[in-house]
């Protein structure tokens, strides 16, 4: 599992015009489930996006201090195949990497149950809409977590 994750202020995502998820001081976590991919997979994600300390601290000073539950912030998880591609070679994208939708749709819904699991607040997409996010973005800081990065 491929995950981009930024810290942010606040972020919305809408599909069809309609609002479906928004949080305020958080994390928006852009994941893509990848061929292979598994519970373990999944659970080291779901628990490495909740505890890496990438928030503030409290008095603004350090920029890496907290996690998302210290700081009782949100997640707005965005299932996000791109996050996949493959890009050294050729002008156009591979997508060959990313799990099949059905697959990628199971095992998306138990990414957003393990992150709720650890006790934070989520908002999601619609998984394989065409989605508008917004954000405020807090930094930046955008960071790439690979569940298969050695």
């Amino acid at each position: 599992m491929i995950t981009i994750i930024q810290r942010v202020l606040e972020a919305i995502v809408v599909v069809d015009g309609q609002t479906v998820g928004t949080i305020g001081p958080g994390l928006v976590a852009l994941a893509a489930v990848v061929k292979g991919d598994g519970d373990r997979d999944i659970n080291w994600m779901a628990a490495k996006l909740v505890g890496l300390r990438i928030l503030r601290s409290q008095d603004g000073q350090k920029h890496f201090d907290r996690d998302v539950k210290e700081i009782g912030g949100s997640v707005l998880l965005v299932s996000n195949f791109t996050v996949s591609a493959a890009t050294r070679q050729g002008r156009r994208p591979s997508l060959v990497r990313a799990a099949e939708p059905g697959v990628a749709e199971a095992m998306f819904a138990k990414f957003v149950a393990a992150v709720r699991a650890q006790g934070v607040p989520v908002e999601t997409g619609k998984f394989a809409a065409d989605m508008k996010v917004t954000l405020t973005n807090d930094g930046p800081a955008t960071f790439i977590l690979d569940s298969s990065a050695p």
